[in-house]
């Protein structure tokens, strides 16, 4: 029986997170769309105001999965929320429980720190993780789309460059 742990990442396990990171973009057909940095992540990771947290799940010591997720802030319930960013298991550790494991933790944490709800998006084509997700519970929110404004569009957003000008 293998030995299964989690653990908080620390800063010297970026370049491992990057690595997953790389392989979940594979995975999602998303390669091209991961260009994060070792510099820009230990940044964001470990630098003076983190912007989110990761748990390592490792089998007999190796790095087989991880976590990343972040707080955001629900003004309907008044409460934080935890949102999971990215969760991967490389296919050679599928099967153990390890994601299942790494939600029940970040579910737990969620309690433990007053949040109100923990969600996540997942690709409508990836029907496994559909089907692993409603089977912790996960409820599918159809009728909310996700919107993205990044890139030059960003940009331009932010210096009020679009559709003719802000008012």
């Amino acid at each position: 029986m293998p030995t299964i742990a989690l653990r908080p990442a620390t800063r010297t396990d970026v370049p491992e997170i990057l690595a997953f990171v790389r392989e979940l973009a594979e995975y999602e057909k998303l390669a091209h769309e991961a260009v994060a940095t070792e510099a820009g992540m230990t940044e964001q990771l470990f630098g003076e105001r983190p912007a989110a947290e990761v748990v390592i799940a490792e089998v007999d010591g190796q790095p087989a999965g991880f976590a990343l997720f972040f707080h955001n802030f629900s003004t309907f319930l008044g409460q934080r929320g935890l949102y999971l960013e990215d969760l991967f298991v490389r296919p050679q550790y599928r099967g153990l429980g390890l994601g299942e494991k790494l939600m029940v933790h970040l579910a737990k944490l969620a309690v433990e720190r007053g949040c109100g709800r923990f969600e996540w998006s997942v690709l409508d084509w990836n029907e496994p993780a559909i089907r692993f997700y409603r089977r912790l519970g996960a409820v599918g929110l159809d009728e909310w789309t996700v919107q993205r404004v990044s890139g030059q569009a960003l940009r331009d957003l932010a210096s009020g460059e679009v559709g003719g000008g802000l008012r």
